[in-house]
């Protein structure tokens, strides 16, 4: 299941982002946005598939095109987990690591102190600056170790 969709944004904050810029708070918007909530991590097409559950007159490039400004407020952010497309969830304050399962595809979220060693190192020795939100690491989840064992 995904992470909710940030208590108030889709009322006041939200609404005042998106009229500061010129934008309206749509059906639109507020479905996508909420279909990110629900989803978790998922793919622009995941995205469309739900939002066309309540608008079936949806198209794909109203996603994308909402997604991006949803992206530019900071509401959502996407992530490169593997080949193909990016996958959207809710913007966090202190972002997260991706944990991906090779196996069974299963995403888990931990907090970027994990690689907080790896990240100071990089920053000491390399002057790079990690950004956490794109980090995902694979492996095999505990669930899929456990059955090939």
């Amino acid at each position: 299941m995904g992470r909710s969709v940030p208590e108030g944004s889709l009322g006041g904050e939200w609404q005042a982002q998106l009229r500061a810029r010129g934008y309206r708070l749509t059906p639109q918007r507020q479905l996508v946005l909420e279909a990110v909530g629900e989803l978790g991590h998922a793919t622009p097409e995941e995205i469309v598939t739900a939002v066309r559950r309540t608008a079936s007159g949806i198209n794909i490039s109203t996603v994308y095109r909402t997604l991006e400004l949803l992206e530019e407020l900071s509401l959502v952010e996407h992530t490169h987990l593997g080949h193909g497309a990016p996958t959207y969830s809710i913007a966090t304050e202190d972002g997260h690591v991706h944990l991906v399962c090779r196996d069974c595809g299963g995403i888990e979220e931990v907090p970027p102190s994990v690689v907080g060693p790896v990240v100071d190192v990089l920053a000491a020795t390399r002057g790079f600056a990690v950004d956490v939100g794109h980090f995902a690491l694979f492996g095999r989840c505990r669930a899929c170790g456990q059955a090939s064992a």
